[in-house]
């Protein structure tokens, strides 16, 4: 099974929890949940991920007809298509909302506070604000982020022993993304590293090539002005 697929799994075990208080109070009731993926409804991925959350419904006794109805939306990538599904998905009051990715959190969380939402695949909830800590979210949000950021001292202790004078390393990063840039520069403090992140709009794959370049020009000039070459 992928990575993936193995958050959208666990995703889904946690997206029971609100269910099961509900059926406690209210055994009767057919519950719902709101899906709403980031990628196209065609896409195999997205199928996949659908495939194992009901899957995974299943296993913990929620049938999809019988006691518990689905309602998908697919973002395609589009962030109006986004947003109007997460429109959508909100207006139909259900029980929990499944998320996957920052994109498809972020305006739900603009839409609502009360309906409780599980997230997969958010990069880093708290520096965009999504939750107060991982440890102790708060909100009507919690749920799985895809990397751990402390290790970022990691990657930099390495980079200092394979190249023991650098002093200033730069991150490329797409604005539309959160990537744990606040963490990365606490643990650059701790190896006397300057992280700097470039004040350009990076959209893979079109502006990477671009922006190294214009980034490498930088470095040189910097180096030639400071030895007189």
């Amino acid at each position: 099974m992928r990575r993936r697929e193995v958050i959208t799994l666990i995703g889904g075990a946690v997206a029971v929890w609100p269910l099961a208080a509900a059926r406690a109070q209210q055994p009767d009731r057919m519950r719902r949940i709101g899906v709403l993926i980031t990628i196209a409804a065609d896409d195999p991925e997205a199928q996949s991920r659908l495939t194992t959350f009901r899957a995974t419904l299943e296993q913990l006794g929620w049938t999809e007809r019988r006691n518990v109805q689905i309602d998908a939306r697919f973002g395609g990538g589009d962030a109006d298509r986004i947003r109007k599904s997460a429109t959508e998905l909100v207006a139909l009051a259900p029980d929990v909302i499944l998320v996957n990715g920052s994109p498809t959190l972020a305006p739900l969380l603009q839409l609502t506070r009360t309906i409780p939402i599980v997230f997969v695949i958010v990069a880093d909830p708290v520096g965009a604000g999504f939750v107060d800590s991982l440890a102790q979210p708060g909100g009507n949000a919690a749920g799985f982020t895809t990397y751990d950021y402390s290790i970022s001292a990691k990657w930099l202790e390495l980079l200092k022993e394979i190249a023991p004078s650098v002093k200033r390393m730069g991150v490329l990063r797409d604005p539309a993304l959160t990537l744990g840039t606040a963490q990365s520069r606490r643990s650059a403090s701790g190896y006397s590293v300057t992280l700097t992140v470039p004040n350009a709009d990076l959209t893979v794959p079109k502006h990477p090539p671009r922006i190294v370049t214009a980034r490498r020009a930088k470095v040189v000039a910097s180096r030639r002005c400071c030895t007189g070459a």
